[in-house]
């Protein structure tokens, strides 16, 4: 069975985004795939996200920003 996938829209260097993304691994662990993309890539994301990063989704939902919210993820992750 494929495990879900999470995406954290971020930027390289961002030391917010960083310490996001260690604070998601341990919560996805055997959970979900992690996928981290660089919001300037798509100008899309970069409009939607712009400096309110990092985001993190799933799908096209949102499930939190700047801060991880884990019940957020915990409860998109039992769906």
């Amino acid at each position: 069975m494929a495990l879900p996938v999470l995406t954290v829209y971020s930027r390289p260097g961002c030391h917010l985004c960083e310490d996001f993304i260690e604070a998601l691994i341990p919560v996805c662990r055997g959970r979900a795939r992690l996928v981290v993309e660089d919001v300037d890539r798509n100008p899309a994301w970069r409009e939607a996200y712009g400096l309110r990063i990092p985001v993190l989704c799933a799908g096209e939902r949102e499930l939190c920003a700047v801060t991880v919210n884990h019940e957020a993820v915990l409860a998109a992750l039992a769906c």
